[in-house]
């Protein structure tokens, strides 16, 4: 696959299962009865998504799916139907009685599932977390780049696309999101320092995954501010939706859109104009790389620094400063009008 890396970046985003599993997962835990640890064909794995029926999370699926079959782990996905902390934990609490061997997680709201990560670890389970730096109840999490550089990236090729100048607006899939929050962070810590002349108007807005309701919240902004010149997206929907409401205006050539999302979803819209770039890193590697963490620590194994998992974008992982259990790769891509045929997702 095509890659073309952000620069300054730091070294170090199917069919539908039923919300409460599939059957008895059993395995359990890190090791056998007697300490030793577990071969690939006796691990049993649930990886838990934001939500269910999204371009992004079908990707992620594909590489759920693709890791057992070459693995030989007994691996699935699960998520809920809309985007809820509250169906995601108990979804979870759901799978903790079946004992898997690990539970991997794309958390809402890192925050909701601190309880039910730490009664599934207390049962021996592993918990591997993405999207969630800071979150305590995780042997690993693991990101594909450091956050905040990602959001100033976004933010460069914003500020290179306004001219430097004008209002712009952030959207995030949720307000607990926390690394869409720090996404959005970053790009601003990034517009005041090197953007004086650029001003974020609103705080984030929450657009809870959804694509209908970012081409809502785009349409209000676009009426309250006419003299809107940027937007920033950070769900996997969130583009898309904004590009819908820029298109309906006839405002491909005047305002600026930028932010999160996968070719598929964004192509149509960066071919007219509507997205300017989109920024990503491939979700069927990220949920190869959350599973084969587990698959590592229930082995016996540690994750540390330059630990290589043999996967795209994730071959020499970093620790992230400040914190004990978080690792970043280094997958980030970015496509435009020229090279989103590059990609077939």
């Amino acid at each position: 696959m095509h890659r073309k890396l952000t620069s300054g970046l730091a070294l170090g985003a199917v069919a539908l299962l039923a919300l409460t599993g599939c059957g008895t997962v059993g395995g359990g835990g890190g090791g056998t009865d007697d300490g030793e640890a577990l071969s690939p064909e006796d691990m049993t794995m649930v990886t838990v998504v934001k939500i269910t029926g999204v371009g992004w999370f079908d990707r992620m699926e594909i590489g759920v799916n693709e890791f057992a079959e070459e693995s030989g782990v007994d691996a699935r996905q699960e998520g809920a139907d809309d985007a809820s902390p509250e169906k995601q934990v108990q979804i979870i609490q759901d799978l903790i009685p079946q004992a898997p061997t690990a539970i991997t997680v794309v958390p809402n709201s890192p925050k909701a599932l601190e309880t039910v990560l730490e009664q599934a670890r207390d049962q021996g389970i592993i918990v591997v977390t993405h999207e969630a730096a800071g979150i305590e109840n995780a042997d690993i999490d693991i990101e594909a780049f450091d956050n905040k550089a990602y959001g100033a990236q976004i933010m460069d090729n914003l500020a290179e696309c306004t001219g430097e100048s004008g209002e712009y607006v952030t959207f995030v899939g949720g307000l607990t999101a926390k690394t869409h929050m720090e996404w959005a962070a970053g790009a601003q810590e990034q517009q005041e320092a090197e953007y004086p002349d650029m001003k974020r108007v609103e705080d984030p807005i929450e657009t809870k995954e959804d694509e209908n309701v970012a081409y809502q919240r785009a349409k209000e902004l676009l009426a309250k501010y006419p003299d809107l010149k940027g937007f920033q997206g950070s769900a996997g929907t969130d583009v898309a939706g904004i590009a819908r409401a820029v298109q309906e205006a006839g405002l491909e050539d005047s305002v600026c859109v930028m932010g999160t999302s996968i070719p598929s979803v964004a192509k149509k819209y960066l071919e007219d104009g509507s997205i300017d770039k989109a920024f990503f890193w491939d979700p069927a590697l990220a949920g190869k790389a959350q599973l084969k963490i587990a698959e590592l620590l229930a082995s016996g194994k540690k994750i540390e620094e330059g630990t290589d998992l043999g996967i795209e974008g994730y071959e020499s992982l970093t620790k992230l400063d400040g914190f004990d259990n978080v690792y970043v790769g280094d997958a980030a891509i970015e496509v435009d009008a020229d090279n989103v045929d590059d990609f077939d997702f």
